[in-house]
């Protein structure tokens, strides 16, 4: 008895151990989500400007005074924000750019000569006494791209670099300004001064000892070494001066607030509360609204301590908003319009169009900030590092400006303010001129997409629109948080939220030569192609509810690429290009099972939200060809890329498989409304066989595998969302059970992982996978910790969708339209009511 009571007791022991430490895990999550609530941050980023890969600017820190305005890559897009009272300055948002001094300047300065040689050299190469006998001289930057002015092909490159200081002690700070490609050691004066391994996609200021300087000669000696990818070098040394003290205090930011349309802060600068407002009108349901390039700055300022006070706001808006590269030259200029006073800014070279890359920002076109003349508003350009003196100070009287790094100064002032709120507005606006490159064809803006208007016919429009505008965007944003809130609770409907402008800002809206509606994409932060049918596929919950002929206009340049005969493949294309030239696919290699699987899913959806064959009808060809190639290659997948193409190739793909399934019943459906009736049944026939077929071969068990010859592996099946979305009744509800049973298992502190070979994630196909479980308690497991990881994440960029389950770091990818696949529940709800 004794015995058997010791075994009980073991047994009891050992599972209290393991149900608390499963409930202390839990536990401790929910305190992180309550420490969470009493903190600041709502935002991994916060958008201030947002219109499309080009006119976007963020905050990325919780205070919008903490740091710079930037443009999604990272590239300072400065605004400034400043509010004057009784005389004393504020300041609410921005930086004021950080101002160097050359020691030794770089190519983007002018000429810059070089020795360098691409065989190991022997003896002290970093010294300066050292004789470079063989080295070959040559000019900065060094690279394999069309910047270099001196090509390196090689695997390594050893680089020497003399220059005189004349006397270091008169330097404040010195920085090394770096931009390389890719791993890097750097000396000074024989002194290793700076590793890394990896690359820069612009430069980069490390911070240095003037201690290492001598008086005279000096040198900088590099080795660098190219480990994939491209080649790139180009460097020199700068000095910070010291700054002169500033007669300005900081504004207090007392709370901020994210909705679908707008971000708004609140400050208290000394007696007067602010109210700062940032509305881009991105509704869907009016596309020239949509399209018209516009945002507005509200300006909100009322007495907090029953007292008037003199009070005047500025703005001061970078001229690095209009540049690839801060040292492109621009010019600036400001004028009026009928009721307003305008300045614009643009390069001076305006290469419309010619550039196509992933981390690029627009040099062409035109930026504009606009006030209302009524407002007595007043207009100035200044260097970028004058904007606070200025302010202090007589405003300089030029129509038009040459130079570098400037600001566009509009300074609004709101006389005597008391107890009552007075409210004043700023537009800012971006003409690009030509927007995209389709099928070599330059495409003008969709606001422009006649030539027949001015932006500042635009930007007249705009500001006699404000009211309405506002009102329209505060119902949107009311409607739309009420309805996520009903379909998902709290955290659902905020990252829905974080989610909308974000993924509408990732497109251009254009009009192809057929008069065809194009809202393409561009793969931000993973490849820069445009058009993407992998990126297409996981937004379009957010363009099927709110207009589907915005998802309409994603599919349309895919069906043209085929059916016009410039891809002669039987599947469908990855993409059409790089941004913003969409003249062809330039990924590497297709995807076959998975582009043709997400084409047929989503002319489904389309055909059945809008209740309309036609679409699906004028492209039934291109449609039956994909499907038949999905029947032959689909169901047991060759080796070959999907959509999480950055874990590798794979053969056998389960997930892959789904989709392939998924894809044939679609088309199935199709026919089915078209009164197809024997296709229907012929295809829905293969598509039921396959599921069964499916089940056999992923079986695991306890769950469904990775891949179906490897029963120890599993994987995240988000590709099943689309049979209960659209009703296809293939798969039974055990797959479901089985399967969300299983990852519940699998969850780590930021999410599911996608599968069984690394702790890397994507929060959209977490969402996906959300959406197919059957109770609120399940659903909210999975989406509390994709929320968890937007408010907790160390990545402070505009929301990522790839990172590691278990850190929350960015492993890549960030501000991609691909997170308009949050709103996929509440596209379901809509789907199964109607």
């Amino acid at each position: 008895m004794k015995t058997c009571l010791t075994y009980l007791l073991i047994s009891l022991k050992r599972i209290f151990h393991h149900y608390f430490r499963r409930l202390l895990g839990s536990l401790l999550f929910c305190i992180c989500i309550f420490k969470l609530h009493s903190q600041e941050r709502i935002a991994p980023a916060y958008p201030l400007i947002t219109h499309n890969p080009n006119f976007s600017i963020w905050s990325m820190t919780d205070k919008l005074n903490a740091s710079t305005t930037k443009h999604w890559t990272d590239a300072d897009h400065a605004l400034l924000g400043l509010i004057k009272v009784d005389g004393q300055v504020y300041h609410f948002m921005g930086k004021e750019p950080i101002h160097y001094t050359n020691i030794l300047p770089t190519a983007e300065e002018g000429r810059v000569e070089v020795q360098y040689t691409w065989n190991k050299p022997e003896g002290n190469w970093t010294a300066q006494d050292y004789h470079a006998a063989g080295w070959k001289t040559g000019q900065a930057p060094i690279g394999d791209n069309a910047e270099a002015r001196t090509k390196w092909t090689s695997n390594n490159i050893w680089v020497r670099r003399t220059f005189d200081v004349a006397d270091p002690k008169k330097l404040n700070e010195i920085f090394l300004k770096l931009h390389h490609d890719d791993n890097i050691v750097v000396y000074l004066n024989g002194k290793e001064v700076y590793n890394k391994e990896g690359w820069t996609n612009t430069f980069k200021y490390i911070k240095l000892s003037k201690d290492d300087l001598k008086k005279g000669k000096n040198i900088l000696a590099i080795h660098l070494k190219n480990t994939a990818g491209g080649r790139y070098l180009d460097f020199g040394l700068v000095n910070r001066p010291q700054e002169g003290i500033k007669q300005m205090k900081e504004a207090v930011q007392q709370d901020v607030e994210v909705t679908a349309t707008s971000t708004i802060y609140k400050f208290k600068a000394g007696p007067i509360d602010l109210k700062l407002t940032f509305t881009s009108p991105l509704l869907m349901d009016d596309l020239d609204l949509l399209a018209r390039p516009v945002s507005y700055i509200s300006y909100t300022v009322q007495s907090n301590d029953s007292k008037s006070h003199d009070t005047e706001i500025l703005l001061g808006a970078g001229s690095n908003i209009a540049v690839y590269r801060p040292s492109q030259q621009v010019v600036a200029s400001k004028y009026e319009s009928p009721s307003l006073n305008i300045l614009k800014v643009g390069t001076v070279d305006q290469p419309i169009l010619q550039k196509g890359a992933d981390d690029m920002r627009i040099d062409w076109g035109y930026f504009y900030v606009a006030s209302e003349k009524s407002n007595n508003p007043i207009q100035y350009i200044t260097a970028d590092s004058k904007i606070l003196t200025s302010f202090h100070s007589s405003k300089p009287k030029q129509t038009s400006v040459t130079d570098k790094s400037l600001a566009l100064n509009t300074v609004i002032p709101f006389g005597k303010v008391g107890n009552t709120p007075v409210k004043k507005f700023i537009a800012l606006a971006y003409d690009e001129l030509f927007s995209i490159q389709y099928f070599n064809t330059n495409l003008r803006p969709y606001w422009n997409r006649e030539g027949k208007k001015t932006i500042e016919d635009v930007l007249e429009e705009a500001t006699k629109e404000y009211a309405s505008v506002m009102d329209i965007c505060a119902a949107f944003d009311r409607q739309m948080y009420a309805e996520a809130l009903k379909v998902g609770g709290e955290k659902y409907a905020h990252l829905n939220v974080l989610a909308y402008r974000q993924s509408i800002a990732a497109h251009t809206l254009v009009q192809s030569p057929d008069n065809e509606l194009l809202w393409l994409s561009k793969e931000n932060n993973s490849g820069g192609f445009i058009n993407t049918v992998d990126v297409t596929h996981p937004s379009s919950p957010l363009y099927m509810l709110y207009n589907p002929e915005l998802l309409k206009g994603m599919l349309t340049g895919i069906f043209y690429f085929t059916e016009s005969g410039k891809y002669p493949y039987a599947w469908a294309a990855h993409d059409l290009g790089t941004y913003p030239h969409a003249n062809g696919q330039t990924y590497g290699e297709p995807m076959p099972v998975e582009e043709s699987g997400n084409m047929l899913i989503l002319t489904a959806a389309l055909s059945k939200v809008q209740g309309d064959l036609e679409y699906a009808r004028k492209h039934w060809k291109t449609l039956t060809m994909w499907t038949d190639y999905l029947v032959q290659e689909g169901f047991d997948p060759k080796t070959q890329l999907c959509t999480d193409d950055f874990a590798g190739h794979l053969a056998r793909n389960a997930n892959l498989s789904v989709k392939a399934i998924v894809g044939i019943a679609c088309y199935a459906q199709m026919a089915e409304a078209l009164g197809q009736e024997q296709t229907a049944q012929k295809y829905r026939a293969i598509a039921k066989k396959m599921v069964t077929d499916w089940m056999v071969l992923a079986d695991a068990g306890t769950h469904y595998a990775l891949t179906f010859d490897n029963k120890d592996s599993w994987s995240l099946k988000y590709n099943l969302v689309w049979d209960k979305v659209l009703h296809l009744n293939l798969f039974p509800q055990e797959v479901y059970d089985k399967e969300i049973t299983y990852y519940l298992t699998k969850q780590m502190k930021y999410g599911v992982p996608l599968d069984n070979r690394s702790a890397f994630t994507k929060n959209d196909w977490i969402m996906w996978t959300a959406a197919f479980t059957k109770d609120k308690e399940t659903f909210d497991a999975l989406v509390d910790r994709v929320y968890y990881h937007a408010l907790h994440s160390e990545s402070r960029v505009p929301l990522n969708d790839f990172y590691n389950g278990e850190t929350g770091i960015r492993e890549n990818f960030k501000a991609r339209s691909v997170v308009g696949g949050f709103f996929m529940k509440t596209f379901a709800e809509r789907l199964r009511k109607d």
